[in-house]
C-alpha cells in the first residue's frame, strides 16, 4: 500500500489539523513499517519544504499560488496529479478539503462541519461555494473517517452519507501531556517566560466566534467578584488582529465588564511550552460551542487539570465523568464550577486524579490502528 496524503497543514502542528497529521503519519510509520507514505506538500513562493518528516516517509513538493484561489487549485488538482504521479495506491485528505475526482480510492477526515453549519462563516458567495464544492467532494469519497460520534451525526444529517460510510475515529494524546513534571529546572523556565502568576485559571485554543469565549468572560465577571485578582484568567493563543463577523471585540467586552485586572492575554503559546501551562493551571476552562474533538481538555486531562468545558458538540464524549461540562450559554453555571473547584479541595483532587484516567483511553497508536483497518478497506474496494 502507498498512501498520498494532502500536507497543507504539516507546518502548522500548532493547529488542530497539524497535530493530526504530523501524529497520524508519525504512528502510522511506527506501526507497519513496509507502508509507503509519501507528504504532497503545498510550498509557497519562497517556502521552506516540510520539517520534522519520519524518516521513511517520502515528501512530493507542489507549488503553491498565494491566496484561497492556490489553495483550491492545488486541492482539486495538483494533489489528485500527484497521486497519479508518485504511484499511490491511496489517497488520504486529512482535513475538510477532499477533490472531486481522485485518480486512486480516497478518505478524507471531515473533523467537523463547523464551517458548514455556523453562519457567520458562510457570509459571501466565496464561502458558500467552497462548502458546496468539499461537501459534494466529501459525499464521492471512498470513505470519511470523523473524530467523534458527535460529528458523525452532523456529517450523516447535513451531507446525506450512508452509516457505513463514515468512522469514528478518536485522535489522541501525546506523553508529554503528564501530571509529573520531566524537569522542574524546565518548567520554572516556562513559568518565566510566560510570567505565569501562582495561581490562574488558563483558556487556551482559537478565538473565533464558535469558540464562545464571550461567555467565558461573562463567566469570570462572577469569579472575579468571589476570588478577586489572585486567580486571573489567562487567554493563550493568537489573539484577534481586531474584530470581525468571525471575531468578536474581545477588548471591548473586558473593558465593559470591568475585567481588565482579572484578565490577561498570553499570546502564542509554543508546543513544547504547553504541558507546563496545562499543569501550572487551577482550572482549564474550554467554552466551545462545536467541536469536532477537542484536543486542549484532552490534553488539560492528560496534565491532571481540572477540566470545565461546555457540554456542545463532541466535549462530552471526550471530558467524560472526568469534568464538568456545562450549557454553553450558562455563564452562571460555568463560574460556578471553576469556583468550585478552586475552592473545594476535594472536589480538585477528584478531578486531577480522574483526569489522567479519562485521557488514557485516547491515543495517538489507536488512531494510526483504526485509521489503517479503513485503509485496507478502502484500497480492497470494501468502501
Amino acid at each position: 500500500m502507498h498512501v498520498a496524503v494532502n500536507a497543507t497543514f504539516w507546518s502548522r502542528p500548532n493547529t488542530g489539523s497539524g497535530q493530526y497529521t504530523r501524529q497520524l503519519v508519525t504512528h502510522l510509520r511506527q506501526l507497519v513499517s513496509d507502508l509507503d507514505i509519501t507528504l504532497v506538500y503545498p510550498q509557497p513562493p519562497g517556502g521552506a519544504p516540510p520539517e520534522d518528516v519520519p524518516a521513511g516517509v517520502a515528501v512530493a513538493v507542489v507549488p503553491l499560488r498565494p491566496g484561497h484561489v492556490g489553495k483550491v487549485l492545488f486541492e482539486q488538482r495538483d494533489f489528485p496529479a500527484a497521486c497519479r504521479r508518485v504511484g499511490a495506491t491511496l489517497a488520504h485528505v486529512p482535513y475538510f478539503g477532499p477533490p472531486l475526482r481522485s485518480p486512486v480510492p480516497l478518505v478524507v477526515t471531515v473533523h467537523d462541519l463547523t464551517t458548514l453549519l455556523v453562519p457567520e462563516y458562510r457570509r459571501g458567495a466565496g464561502p458558500r461555494l467552497y462548502n458546496a464544492l468539499v461537501s459534494a467532494a466529501a459525499r464521492g469519497a471512498g470513505h470519511v473517517l470523523t473524530d467523534s460520534q458527535a460529528s458523525k451525526d452532523d456529517i450523516l444529517a447535513h451531507l446525506g452519507l450512508a452509516e457505513g460510510d463514515v468512522s469514528v475515529v478518536y485522535l489522541g494524546v501525546g506523553p508529554e501531556y503528564t501530571p509529573r513534571a520531566g524537569n522542574s529546572l524546565v518548567d520554572l523556565a516556562v513559568r518565566r517566560k510566560y510570567d505565569l502568576p501562582d495561581f490562574y485559571v488558563l483558556y487556551l485554543g482559537g478565538y473565533e466566534t464558535h469558540k464562545n469565549v464571550v461567555t467565558l468572560l461573562h463567566a469570570y465577571t462572577y469569579v472575579a467578584q468571589a476570588l478577586g485578582e489572585d486567580y486571573p484568567l489567562l487567554l493563550a493563543g493568537q489573539k484577534p488582529a481586531g474584530a470581525s463577523p468571525s471575531f468578536p471585540d474581545y477588548d471591548a467586552i473586558i473593558a465593559r465588564a470591568g475585567l481588565g485586572r482579572f484578565v490577561r492575554w498570553l499570546g502564542y503559546v509554543e508546543e513544547a511550552d504547553k504541558p507546563v501551562l496545562y499543569r501550572q493551571a487551577e482550572v482549564f476552562a474550554f467554552p466551545s460551542r462545536r467541536e469536532g474533538f477537542g484536543l486542549p481538555p484532552l490534553e488539560a486531562m492528560a496534565c491532571g487539570t481540572p477540566v470545565v468545558a461546555s457540554d456542545g458538540g463532541s466535549l462530552p464524549e471526550i471530558i467524560g465523568p472526568a469534568g464538568f461540562a456545562i450549557d454553553p450559554d450558562d455563564a452562571r453555571g460555568m463560574a460556578g464550577a471553576i469556583i468550585g473547584i478552586i475552592t473545594q479541595d476535594d472536589l480538585a483532587a477528584d478531578l486531577r486524579r480522574q483526569g489522567p484516567q479519562q485521557a488514557a483511553q485516547f491515543t495517538w497508536a489507536n488512531t494510526a490502528i483504526e485509521t489503517l483497518r479503513v485503509y485496507v478497506k478502502v484500497e480492497g474496494g470494501q468502501g
